[in-house]
């Protein structure tokens, strides 16, 4: 097995997100994966205004052409934002100043900015008029994912219809009360067999009972694990970061906003989520070679 995370914001007190990246600790994060079990990974960048993104970008671009480690270990970049649905609840702890509507010249100034490492971009089905940002991504080779949004099902469909191959962190970036029946959990469960459903499976984001229906409901032939992992994943509890964001970290290892109103990110690593897999859910190390390592390399043609 050889796992594949295509959602990693940053590791080991590395925040591939702030401003503050350096050859050195990027080395560190990409040395702390390795010793994980982790084989590569999608460095992600959540939603900023477009010129911080590209200086963000830019810089690991940089810094990972330098180091034989970080070329080994991240496989690409994964876009999260900012065409995101911008509504509370939805945009979670993105920056709701920064969130705007999906369209075709911002994308391409992300896409020059990640100089060919883009794989993976997230963004609100509902915000990008007539999939024509879609679109134009697959058309580039970049997986599309919903995230953070809420379209209706038509407008999932379309998106489908367009490009749009997977839906990021299913169950999460969405508010804690909704529709029982019609809602974007539900619309994307009924896609899965059109959509790769990606989980992050620490029995926070999504409880372990939960999980299980929705496994049992869309099978494990399109469903991926990942950490979404920030600085704060291998560490304890204390203050981090997150593109400027302050998290705290309590003792139960859960990443949330200093108020406590919502999580920011996780701290899951790969060794937990295996054991969560065999322990909390009855997994076996098969199934977990086709969510972990399998299932995300053939969503994004690696």
């Amino acid at each position: 097995m050889k796992p594949f995370d295509l959602q990693v914001n940053g590791y080991a007190g590395t925040d591939f997100n702030g401003d503050a990246l350096t050859a050195e600790s990027l080395h560190h994060a990409c040395a702390a994966l390795e010793e994980d079990g982790c084989d590569s990974i999608l460095a992600t960048f959540i939603t900023d205004h477009i010129p911080t993104l590209e200086r963000r970008i830019s810089t690991l671009v940089a810094l990972r052409e330098k180091d034989e480690l970080a070329r080994r270990m991240i496989s690409g970049i994964h876009i999260e934002g900012p065409f995101i649905n911008p509504i509370k609840g939805y945009v979670g702890a993105h920056p709701p100043a920064a969130v705007k509507p999906a369209n075709v010249d911002d994308a391409k100034r992300l896409l020059d900015a990640c100089s060919g490492l883009a794989r993976l971009v997230t963004l609100a089905p509902e915000h990008d008029e007539g999939s024509k940002t879609t679109a134009f991504l697959a058309s580039q080779g970049v997986t599309v994912s919903a995230g953070h949004c809420d379209p209706s099902l038509d407008q999932l469909n379309a998106a489908c219809d367009a490009g749009l191959s997977m839906f990021t962190h299913v169950g999460n970036g969405c508010p804690i009360q909704m529709h029982r029946h019609d809602n974007i959990i539900q619309r994307a469960l009924s896609l899965h067999e059109r959509l790769w459903l990606c989980f992050i499976p620490d029995g926070v984001h999504i409880p372990f009972f939960v999980l299980k229906n929705w496994l049992a409901c869309a099978g494990l032939d399109r469903t991926i694990f990942v950490t979404d992992a920030i600085s704060a994943a291998r560490l304890g509890p204390g203050r981090y970061t997150l593109a400027g964001w302050d998290i705290l970290i309590g003792e139960d290892l859960v990443a949330r906003s200093p108020d406590g109103t919502h999580f920011v990110g996780s701290t899951v690593t790969v060794p937990r989520i295996k054991a969560n897999a065999y322990e909390q859910l009855g997994m076996t190390e098969r199934d977990l070679t086709r969510v972990l390592d399998v299932n995300p390399r053939k969503a994004i043609a690696a």
